[in-house]
């Protein structure tokens, strides 16, 4: 293979800086529209969707975030058919991030602008319609923005230290989003809005930042510079498919990801829940934590790029998963603990983030090395197809700890009524051990070596 410019640093922050963008919106979705629509008692905001249940535990928002992935499962494999194939003049993925950032961005903002006042029925229909247009947006510029990892890293320590940098902007995404209560009351104080405006008002401008940040790459990157030219055969999309689940490198990596995302997306909606029910502390404290974890994170960033070098990601990501399940088991017993609130806040937010940091910067790095090498061995490049596959089961494990801790909140989400609380911190630890424990099956020596034969 002919030798291809290697990326230079500007240009991989500027990379990074695109995952900033859709991270921020991602996470305003799931730390803030259960805490929406479903808000406990005290929360100071009104209803706005029928809160009936079906079959005990699902509610009106349970169904509309299920609902939500059958679309995915079409949108995914076809976007990354579309992008592995592409034929234009500024590259194969570039097109895709120019058009999925604005309508991500809009539908976003949408969705947490109810039609109606008060409880309503074309609420759900809305707040429905705009998360299907979310989703379908996200996933014309994430699945092919996933797919430039493996092809602007050109060894597995180029797509680490890529991996690195975007986990990175994800984690300050994180931070970001967090920080909508904060800013959603420093706006109400200011203009003396009502706490839903308010909301409004810090989703909106914490929306138009993102669309700058993932049009980023689009400004700075000439993707046909430093990407390798694919060749014009056209891989029919079921064939392509088919192709990357046959992968057995691929399963085993995809499943434990499903599992860890679902655990990590119940623990993540329930936040603000476990900050001010289970804790009895202020919104805000919520904000202020999860900004501690992630810059928490950050101080381990190096050793964890380091150790991934000296002693490979598989044992890194085993170990990090299983930290996980121990510290999410912890949530059952916050505010029964013999010490004072705030601390219990703090000794979570410290214990949450050591396996962040792992697991922030690893898995991308492990499928980026998963797509090169199976274009190595078989001549056949479907980066996209492969981050197509990941993002669609993650999106579902999103959903379905969505769906679940919504679920859980119909057995208790109040203060001195929080058995549904509880049960998500314990249900999102046994998620983190299944993944621990299966992805011990995953053969990184045996890939590797594979790759490095067909080179």
């Amino acid at each position: 293979m002919t030798a291809l410019e290697r990326l230079p640093l500007g240009k991989q922050v500027a990379y990074a800086l695109g995952q900033l963008g859709w991270s921020l919106l991602i996470n305003i979705v799931s730390l803030t529209l259960v805490y929406f629509y479903i808000p406990p008692e005290g929360a100071g905001l009104p209803l706005f969707l029928p809160q009936v249940s079906f079959l005990i535990v699902l509610n009106t928002v349970t169904l509309l975030a299920a609902s939500g992935r059958l679309l995915d499962a079409i949108t995914d494999p076809l976007i990354a058919s579309w992008s592995d194939r592409w034929q234009g003049s500024n590259g194969r993925r570039m097109p895709f991030l120019k058009a999925g950032a604005l309508p991500a961005a809009v539908c976003c903002v949408l969705m947490f602008m109810p039609v109606f006042e008060g409880v309503s029925g074309w609420n759900v229909v809305w707040v429905g319609g705009m998360q299907l247009g979310f989703f379908v947006a996200l996933t014309v510029y994430v699945t092919p923005y996933f797919a430039l990892l493996p092809e602007l890293g050109h060894t597995s320590t180029e797509r680490l230290n890529l991996s690195t940098w975007i986990s990175i902007t994800y984690a300050l995404g994180l931070m970001l989003a967090a920080q909508v209560p904060l800013l959603a009351g420093r706006l109400e104080a200011a203009f003396a809005w009502t706490p839903v405006h308010g909301v409004q008002a810090a989703i909106a401008l914490l929306a138009a930042v993102a669309v700058l940040l993932m049009w980023v790459p689009t400004w700075f990157i000439d993707e046909q510079r430093y990407v390798r030219p694919a060749s014009s055969e056209a891989i029919p999309m079921r064939q392509a498919l088919q192709h990357t689940w046959r992968n057995p490198y691929f399963r085993y990596y995809v499943v434990a990801d499903f599992a860890y995302f679902m655990g990590l997306t119940m623990v993540m909606t329930g936040m603000l829940y476990y900050i001010t029910v289970l804790l009895g502390l202020d919104g805000a404290m919520a904000s202020a934590l999860l900004v501690l974890m992630v810059v928490v994170s950050f101080v381990f960033y190096p050793l964890v790029n380091l150790l991934a070098r000296l002693v490979g990601k598989k044992p890194l990501v085993v170990g990090a998963f299983a930290w996980m399940a121990v510290t999410l088991a912890g949530i059952f017993f916050l505010g029964r603990l013999p010490l004072a609130a705030e601390t219990q806040g703090y000794l979570l937010t410290f214990a949450l983030a050591v396996p962040v940091s792992f697991l922030g910067i690893l898995p991308n790095a492990i499928l980026a090395d998963i797509a090169d090498a199976d274009a190595r061995v078989t001549g056949k490049r479907q980066e996209g197809m492969f981050f197509a596959a990941r993002t669609l089961l993650q999106k579902f494990g999103v959903t379905g700890g969505v769906l679940v801790f919504a679920a859980l909140t119909s057995l208790g989400k109040d203060p001195g009524d929080d058995l549904g609380l509880r049960l998500s911190g314990l249900l999102g630890a046994a998620l983190c051990l299944l993944a621990s424990v299966y992805f011990l099956r995953y053969q990184e020596q045996r890939l590797l070596a594979a790759a490095s034969q067909a080179t």
